[in-house]
């Protein structure tokens, strides 16, 4: 892997990022295929969209349909034929999210199946043999997720257990080609959030990902935690903000010097009715919408708004028909694949303060915009 920083505009990155599988050009949004598949999306649409790499999720592809098969098939790129390239999470999240059904120690993670409730047990170890046989281009490290909110002590406590948890990791991996990142821990605490970053450097990683945010902490403690790791993590590696990915908090990230977001907000707000559009959500499936003949978002070229209405895919949505997620999935990607390459544009040009303030009053975040707030 090579991480090059072409341009800086405040703490704002332009970069390149070189896989095995592709170039990508950074700050970038990953779409998530979490069972090796965006839901109602085929790898081929999103080559059109323009995504250029996606997630996929180490825990679930252990559980179905098994790594060693995917190991045999080729690794995940042959698997399921996408050429571009693909970063696995190594589950720490999913297990974090199995409370009752999980039980964690210093060795790993005992956990029930969500699917038939067998036991496995999960360690660093394990989840990087796992991570190996999928053979992603970017591998994540398996880490401990403290709940928001939590006490501190806690919190301390997974913060450290994942660092000795990095180590192994860093030490079990042995790809050559596929890059492994630690995960910066520490809830909204800025001096453990500042120790973890700092004892994961010090293992040494070719990227860090900053984990445990976005877990229903007010945003505005998200954004405090990325402007105290800016002037930590090393300048020269790629910072990846992990399940985050609503335009406000993508714009947000970037400001704070994230390069990389994933989230399944957009398609699963697709699936239920809600489109994002450059004024705003929009929710379909309200009746104002059954005779509105025009397309959901003038300002986008995707299919949907090409070629149907409004009134076309309230239909789909009320009669139920699968080609409505289909459709306002393809829509909600490619709005965000095409707003990260305008973020990157403003970056180029200087002028990223002045795109978020012209984009949150369009979009109706707020109404007023001072630059002060993001003084650069």
């Amino acid at each position: 892997m090579k991480f090059t920083v072409l341009k800086t505009s405040g703490r704002a990155r332009l970069g390149r990022l070189e896989l095995p599988h592709g170039v990508i050009d950074t700050p970038v949004f990953m779409p998530v295929g979490t069972q090796a598949a965006v839901k109602a999306i085929s790898p081929e649409e999103l080559e059109a969209i323009g995504a250029q790499i996606i997630l996929c999720n180490a825990y679930h592809l252990y559980l179905r349909p098994g790594h060693e098969l995917i190991r045999e098939a080729g690794g995940l790129n042959a698997f399921m034929n996408w050429k571009r390239p693909i970063l696995t999470d190594s589950g720490g999240f999913q297990v974090f999210s199995l409370k009752g059904m999980r039980k964690i120690g210093e060795d790993g993670v005992l956990f029930q199946s969500h699917i038939d409730g067998s036991k496995h047990f999960f360690t660093p170890e394990k989840v990087m043999e796992i991570e190996q046989a999928l053979g992603a281009d970017i591998a994540m490290a398996f880490d401990e997720c403290a709940p928001w909110p939590d006490e501190k002590p806690s919190v301390e406590a997974a913060m450290e257990r994942t660092s000795r948890w990095a180590r192994r990791c860093r030490q079990s991996h042995v790809q050559q080609e596929q890059a492994l990142f630690g995960i910066v821990q520490g809830g909204t605490y800025g001096d453990l959030r500042a120790r973890s970053a700092e004892q994961l450097m010090d293992i040494g990683f070719p990227g860090y990902g900053i984990g445990g945010l976005s877990v229903g902490e007010p945003k505005e403690e998200m954004y405090r935690i990325l402007e105290t790791l800016d002037p930590i993590l090393p300048t020269e590696k790629p910072r990846y903000l992990m399940g985050v990915g609503s335009p406000d908090c993508l714009i947000e990230g970037v400001l704070r010097g994230v390069d990389m977001f994933d989230c399944v907000l957009p398609t699963r707000t697709a699936r239920t009715g809600t489109l994002l559009t450059s004024r705003g959500k929009l929710n379909i499936r309200n009746a104002c919408h059954t005779r509105d003949f025009s397309p959901v978002d003038p300002e986008c070229g995707c299919p949907l708004c090409r070629n149907y209405s409004r009134a076309y895919l309230r239909h789909l949505f009320m009669a139920g028909e699968i080609l409505a997620c289909r459709l306002a999935t393809y829509h909600n990607l490619q709005f965000l694949t095409d707003l990260m390459a305008k973020i990157r544009r403003a970056i180029a040009n200087d002028s990223l303060v002045k795109f978020k303030e012209d984009f949150f009053i369009k979009y109706g975040y707020i109404d007023s915009f001072s630059a002060d707030d993001h003084a650069q």
